[in-house]
């Protein structure tokens, strides 16, 4: 009972993120999305997509991939680049807050 008792815990506890994202820090972190995809992530330009209410997993995967290179696009490969994996799912935490 103790074994199936330390498993079920650290299976919690390895399951769970390590951290928790910053919306606060993502929000700072957006300015320079702003240009493009709006100050609260509804973009006023037809073809660049709204953030706002997307989904955090979403937003993430597709910050990855720009900054991998497996998703190819000369705006957002540069504007990928530098971000941190803390950038990444701070910004996708805040976008995904919005509604």
């Amino acid at each position: 009972m103790k074994k199936l008792t330390l498993a079920l815990a650290a299976s919690v506890v390895f399951a769970a993120p390590a951290m928790a994202a910053d919306i606060e820090a993502g929000k700072a972190k957006s300015a320079v999305c702003a240009a493009c995809h709006g100050a609260k992530g509804i973009s006023a330009v037809p073809m660049y997509p709204n953030l706002a209410g997307q989904k955090e997993a979403y937003i993430a995967k597709q910050l990855k991939d720009f900054k991998a290179g497996t998703r190819k696009d000369p705006v957002m490969a540069p504007m990928a680049m530098p971000l941190t994996d803390e950038d990444i799912a701070n910004l996708s935490a805040y976008y995904a807050s919005l509604k």
